[in-house]
C-alpha cells in the first residue's frame, strides 16, 4: 500500500471525490453541492493506493495556525478493519506535524470514536448531530 498526497484536479483527486461520494454521502442520500469541491483546492488531500486503485482517503483542513482538522476519511467498505484507516491517520498526523500544526481535531461519527480513541484521540465535546448523524469533536496533540 502506498500513501501519498493528492493534487487537486488530478485523476487521483477524482477517484477521491468518487470514494467520498460513494462511502460518505450516498448512504445519507446527500451529494456534493455545486461549488463545494472548489474548497478542496486549499486542503491537503491524502490517498492510500494499491497500484492505481484507491483504498482509502482523507483530507486536512486548517482551522487555525496551530490546529488542523481531519475530514472526509473513507476506506473501501470491504477493506475496513485491515489497517488502512490507521495508516491514513498516522500519515496525516506526520504531514500535519511537518506543516507545523500542534493539534489534530475532527468531527468523528459516533461509530468510529473507539477507533480514534485507540489512536490517542480524546473526546472534547458533547454529542451533536451533523449531516443527520451523531458526532463528537475529538482531538490529539501532535
Amino acid at each position: 500500500m502506498a500513501l501519498k498526497i493528492i493534487d487537486y484536479g488530478t485523476v487521483e483527486y477524482y477517484q477521491m471525490v468518487k470514494m467520498r461520494e460513494e462511502i460518505l454521502r450516498k448512504p445519507l442520500s446527500i451529494s456534493f453541492a455545486e461549488g463545494e469541491l472548489e474548497k478542496d483546492r486549499n486542503n491537503i488531500m491524502i490517498g492510500a493506493f494499491d497500484d492505481e486503485q484507491m483504498l482509502g482517503c482523507c483530507m486536512l483542513v486548517q482551522e487555525n495556525p496551530s490546529t488542523v482538522r481531519l475530514r472526509q476519511m473513507a476506506v473501501l467498505n470491504d477493506l475496513q478493519g485491515k489497517g488502512i484507516g490507521q495508516a491514513l491517520t498516522l500519515f496525516a498526523e506526520n504531514i500535519a506535524r511537518d506543516h507545523g500544526y500542534k493539534i489534530m481535531s475532527m468531527h468523528a461519527r459516533k461509530v468510529v470514536v473507539g477507533f480514534f480513541e485507540k489512536m490517542g484521540y480524546k473526546v472534547k465535546s458533547d454529542e451533536f448531530i451533523e449531516i443527520t448523524i451523531p458526532h463528537v469533536v475529538m482531538e490529539k496533540e501532535l
